[in-house]
């Protein structure tokens, strides 16, 4: 059952996040930032100057009362315990940010925009290390990857895709979705097909490091594998019928959530497909072995499945979930002990659905 979180915002919320101690964080149009207790209770509002839309938020892991957020082309870092003024602000972005990550040191914060430029901000000395500069269009996402602070992926809707080392100024590795998409064209089972151009909207790591996820607007999802200096593409399956505006994983897992403007969110299990390669070298969640079923809550339909191909070797969600809104952002967090799934959305609710079993 979906449980909402209701009277924080009054617009679209457009991004979350969760601190280790289990508070939210909501970004929404207008400039309204939201902190939340893990009940959904809310514990403190502040509206950025000049109404311009919060576009990312991000906590810090080391210090829980610490909170980033990007809002038009600035980033300001807010202390959540007193919101009304920021502890730092920083306008190093020429254009709008979509994205923003954290490394694992925190002594870096990459900030993507408009432009396709990608600012490294250095937190330490307040500066500008690195000005990333190849995406030809929008840059949707970056992130960091786990276990290597000085690498990050990006995506945007250049429809490229690159891996960067900030030792070097230019990526390490670039592809275009638009040649993965220009061989389905031209394949036998799909002559003349019209598809939507593979525009490149979120990528997320996974814990290992070495394994990160793309959704793109082809409504295609794309697994890659960091090999070195460069990338291989390990799988690619169409995960929703519109594009996938988010996909993330859980942590310490293959388990992978997307959301897509077809209103739908889905749980992937990608781990056999990668293992069929390589060893998995991440610990994987304890999942309960439950009946396969369908059933239906209030706030979204829900379809679980303990199977992960059907018979043609076709992968399958772990779950479905028919949430009827196109999605903005997706998150999962514990919540009391619990694994759930957080929600935003065209509204201006934060939805909630449980992730017991997995």
């Amino acid at each position: 059952m979906a449980v909402k979180w209701t009277g924080g915002h009054s617009s679209p919320i457009l991004c979350l996040n969760a601190s280790q101690e289990g508070l939210v964080a909501s970004g929404a149009e207008g400039g309204d930032l939201v902190v939340w207790g893990e009940d959904g209770t809310l514990l403190g509002h502040t509206c950025f100057q000049g109404a311009e839309d919060v576009t990312n938020v991000l906590f810090s892991p080391s210090c829980p009362t610490k909170l980033y957020a990007s809002h038009g082309e600035t980033i300001s870092i807010l202390d959540v315990r007193s919101l009304k003024e920021p502890l730092d602000h920083f306008h190093v972005n020429e254009e709008e940010i979509n994205c923003l990550s954290l490394n694992e040191t925190e002594n870096l914060l990459a900030s993507a925009d408009d432009s396709g430029t990608i600012k490294i901000l250095d937190l330490e000395n307040k500066k500008i290390s690195r000005s990333l500069k190849r995406h030809s269009n929008i840059c949707s996402s970056v992130a960091f990857r786990p276990q290597r602070p000085q690498s990050l992926v990006s995506c945007g809707l250049d429809m490229q895709v690159m891996l960067w080392n900030l030792r070097k100024a230019r990526p390490l590795w670039i592809t275009s979705l638009q040649e993965d998409e220009r061989e389905e064209m031209e394949s036998p089972q799909s002559p003349g097909q019209l598809l939507n151009p593979a525009l490149a909207h979120s990528v997320s790591v996974a814990s290992c490091g070495n394994v990160f996820s793309c959704g793109a607007e082809d409504g295609k999802v794309r697994i890659f594998r960091v090999m070195g200096v460069k990338c291989e593409q390990e799988l690619g399956f169409k995960g929703h019928t519109l594009g996938v505006s988010q996909v993330c994983f859980l942590r310490e897992s293959y388990l992978l959530l997307t959301g897509g403007n077809d209103g739908k969110i889905k749980l992937w299990d990608v781990s056999s497909e990668i293992e069929k390669k390589h060893k998995s070298p991440t610990k994987h969640i304890h999942r309960k072995k439950t009946k396969r079923a369908a059933y239906t809550k209030q706030g979204g339909n829900t379809h679980a499945s303990v199977t992960g191909e059907d018979e043609h070797g076709k992968i399958l969600p772990k779950l479905s979930i028919e949430h009827g809104e196109k999605v903005n952002w997706l998150l999962s967090t514990k919540i009391k002990g619990y694994r759930n799934i957080l929600v935003a959305d065209q509204t201006s609710c934060i939805s909630v659905y449980p992730l017991k079993e997995f």
